[in-house]
């Protein structure tokens, strides 16, 4: 199980995500993506998994990354930055919302096949799943997707302060069986909470780390 925060003296994230970061743009289409000057790493999930709550946690920001009142709805890859890091934070269209027609599906599919195809600057996905649910159906798509764009990924478990430690162990122990038959994914469950805090500085270091900051 990961999760566990390091000491504060061995945070090797701490002070670049202790800087203001700011929204930089959305973009609907590869065309507008922001020149690819830098490392990013992208946070997919669907659209309840909580996907803002971690950014916000992650910058330590209440409102850099805004939820959507109504899920799915948001249709755009969003860029994050921070002055003097070297580090994109991307957010991806949440999917797997029930209320989505299919053609919205199939545009967010499109999208961020392509996303993930054609953007050499990008260093991890981050696959954010709902620690009371564990792997969905759309999750597993997702997987399949990041698989077949051979895209190195790791799974983030959100809202575990929401279960206790035997089901949060149960649902890390069922996810990390899942990844095995996946080739792009990362060994290693992450498990945080935005509410907390807990596993948050863990992350933010393993950013870190993945760009060499």
């Amino acid at each position: 199980m990961r999760g566990k925060d390091p000491k504060p003296e061995r945070s090797l994230g701490a002070s670049a995500f202790a800087r203001p970061w700011r929204f930089l743009k959305g973009v609907v289409d590869l065309d507008h993506l922001p020149e690819a000057d830098r490392p990013e790493v992208a946070f997919a999930g669907r659209s309840n998994v909580g996907k803002s709550s971690l950014l916000n946690a992650l910058v330590g920001q209440r409102a850099l990354a805004r939820a959507s009142v109504t899920p799915g709805r948001t249709q755009e890859v969003n860029y994050f930055m921070a002055d003097g890091v070297p580090l994109y934070l991307v957010d991806l269209p949440g999917y797997g919302f029930a209320r989505a027609p299919k053609e919205k599906a199939d545009a967010w599919t499109r999208l961020v096949a392509a996303y993930l195809a054609g953007r050499a600057t990008l260093r991890r996905a981050f696959l954010l799943v709902d620690a009371r649910h564990g792997l969905k159906p759309s999750d597993r798509d997702a997987m399949s997707l990041l698989d077949s764009s051979a895209v190195a990924y790791q799974v983030v478990l959100t809202k575990a302060d929401k279960v206790g430690p035997t089901d949060l162990n149960a649902v890390i122990s069922a996810t990390t069986k899942a990844l095995v038959a996946h080739p792009a994914a990362t060994p290693g469950v992450w498990a945080t909470s935005a509410q907390t805090g807990f596993g948050i500085a863990a992350l933010r270091d393993e950013v870190a780390r993945l760009v060499d900051m």
